[in-house]
């Protein structure tokens, strides 16, 4: 297959579109900019970022490296190794010593600058893994609501970007460099090891055994060679984020926070949350191996990475950023996506609200409960949003023929395995809809 390559003119729309978008997202934020980043005004402006808060509070501002130097428990990073790396080599760059607003200030906005240089290879990137019919809808990607309001949160574009370049890759036949990319994205996230599952799928649908170790290989070897260095000399810090992750309690817009009144542990709602997530995993390994069609990549990654954030104990979010572009490259619907991005900014908003009014010890909002009836409709439309959007996904797999620009290695392989259950259920849904008429 010929590779496809962007002409300048969409090149240069596709910039001047994420120039715009980016100039938007600065916009957000500068009352923070401007008057700093403090408690309940950050949310009642809507423009928090962790920036700020962790570059105060993880020692960064007095010249601790993440994950190399000694620091106090409450100062260690809560997050993969590549994450602390990217904000120590920020810190260490900027000009003068300690926390004042000037640093803090220059903290935000070089990451701010770094995640918008990821945004701008991601919208490239997803314009590259969609065939050439579909190009323009990478706009999407440069204009979403949920980057421009989310990006500077925290560092999650730069897994969004290493997860999107490794879909490219497999897309062009090199499952080694697939590989490489997801092991670096799980070192910023682990989210984009999730993709995995669908390559898996897809080659055990094929029998591309040799595709798949390669692929699996490289992943684990990259991250581990990214993670050895930190596990052999700070284990305590390279495991914060897992002991952190298992044993925190339902967040932000979790589904659980209805039974946070059962005193259950931490551990104890992950255990739940985890199992859940995998019943789901195995429904869409079933549904990828039966269905009679062949689903595309895009599709099985939204639909592993959607009940992965639908399930999770927290969705923070800037987690939006995860799922917009394999939105894009799944579901060929821009008026879909922009009804699901007009209730992730009403969950947005939703939740600084409640932040706020959280931050100054109920005196915001205080003597009523119209903003935990805010957030509470917040939660509901973005899990029944995103639901809808994968049951959309899970309709075109069984009833729609979908050519899969990132088939890559598997696209010229005819299915060599299949599970029973779904091979006549396009021709039912036919005969159904024929019978209506």
């Amino acid at each position: 297959m010929a590779v496809s390559r962007l002409s300048t003119r969409a090149v240069t729309v596709l910039l001047a579109a994420t120039v715009v978008g980016a100039l938007l997202s600065v916009l957000a934020v500068q009352w923070c900019r401007v008057n700093g980043w403090t408690n309940p005004e950050q949310h009642l402006a809507l423009c928090y970022s962790d920036f700020p808060l962790l570059f105060v509070e993880r020692g960064l501002a007095g010249g601790a490296f993440p994950f190399i130097d000694d620091v106090p428990a409450e100062a260690v990073m809560e997050y993969p190794v590549l994450i602390g790396v990217v904000a120590g080599v920020i810190a260490t760059l900027l000009p003068g010593d300690g926390v004042t607003p000037e640093r803090i200030l220059a903290f935000h906005d070089v990451n701010h600058l770094a995640v918008i240089v990821c945004w701008v290879g991601l919208v490239l990137v997803t314009a590259l893994s969609l065939s050439p019919e579909r190009r323009r809808h990478a706009l999407l990607v440069a204009l979403a609501p949920g980057i421009i309001l989310t990006v500077s949160i925290n560092w999650d574009m730069w897994a969004v970007f290493l997860g999107a370049a490794a879909l490219l890759a497999w897309g062009r036949n090199r499952p080694g460099a697939a590989g490489v990319l997801i092991g670096l994205g799980a070192a910023m996230k682990l989210y984009p090891l999730l993709f995995l599952g669908a390559i898996i799928v897809l080659c055990l649908r094929t029998a591309r055994w040799r595709t798949l170790t390669v692929t699996v290989l490289a992943a684990g070897v990259t991250w581990l060679a990214v993670n050895l260095p930190f596990m052999l000399t700070q284990p305590e810090q390279w495991a914060m984020f897992y002991r952190f992750s298992s044993e925190r309690e339902p967040g932000f817009s979790s589904m659980w926070l209805a039974l946070a009144p059962t005193g259950w542990s931490g551990e104890t709602f992950s255990l739940i949350s985890n199992g859940l997530f995998l019943l789901c995993c195995l429904g869409i390994a079933w549904l990828g191996l039966a269905s009679r069609q062949r689903p595309t990549v895009a599709q099985l990654c939204l639909l592993i990475v959607g009940c992965f954030v639908l399930l999770g104990k927290v969705y923070s979010p800037q987690f939006v950023i995860w799922l917009i572009p394999l939105v894009v490259l799944a579901l060929p619907r821009p008026r879909v996506f922009l009804i699901w991005q007009a209730a992730e900014v009403f969950h947005w908003v939703s939740v600084w609200l409640i932040s706020a009014k959280i931050t100054s010890d109920g005196s915001f909002g205080e003597g009523h409960y119209f903003f935990e009836g805010f957030y509470a409709l917040g939660i509901v439309a973005h899990m029944g949003t995103l639901i809808w959007v994968l049951a959309l996904v899970i309709r075109d797999i069984l009833t729609r023929p979908t050519p899969d620009p990132l088939a890559g290695p598997v696209g010229e392989h005819d299915d060599v395995f299949r599970l029973p259950g779904l091979a006549n259920i396009r021709q039912q849904v036919q005969h159904r809809e024929a019978a209506g008429d």
